[in-house]
């Protein structure tokens, strides 16, 4: 890759984790209380439902930048599953079997939530997410400066 290219890519990375970055400050706001009214269980939930959305944003980066072939049904799996993926004279993988477990579990949570219009949304299940995807950042910044690292000119 050479050093245009890689800093485009960088900064584009670096501009979407600040949306990752706003939500996570955003659920921390309503951690002390999301679970005692029903608004503060759907804002909680809302709020991860966005943050798979901005992590799911950082993947389109990826994929467009190098091989911009995800489509169909299943679009959201496979995308998620190609991000695991070191693709051999192309890329390196951008996140770790680790990352993908955690994130896995977070796509079928926003699916849930995207399609349940009236399911009463579980605030035990809510708080092990929450605390799934804070473990998670750490990892995803791992796994980040990992792939970046293998990139740089």
């Amino acid at each position: 890759m050479d050093k245009g290219t890689f800093a485009i890519l960088k900064a584009e990375l670096e501009d979407r984790y600040k949306n990752v970055c706003h939500i996570y400050n955003r659920m921390n706001q309503r951690l002390s209380n999301f679970r005692e009214t029903d608004a503060g269980i759907d804002s909680m939930a809302y709020q991860l439902h966005n943050l798979y959305s901005a992590y799911e944003q950082l993947f389109e980066i990826v994929a467009h930048s190098f091989e911009n072939r995800i489509q169909g049904e299943r679009y959201h799996a496979d995308l998620l599953r190609r991000m695991r993926l070191e693709i051999e004279g192309i890329r390196p993988a951008l996140i770790s079997d680790e990352a993908f477990l955690l994130l896995d579990e977070l796509r079928r949570f926003r699916h849930f939530f995207r399609h349940a219009y009236t399911a009463k949304l579980n605030p035990k299940k809510l708080e092990e997410l929450v605390t799934m995807t804070h473990q998670f950042r750490e990892v995803f910044q791992r796994d980040m400066e990992v792939f970046l690292g293998k990139l740089k000119p």
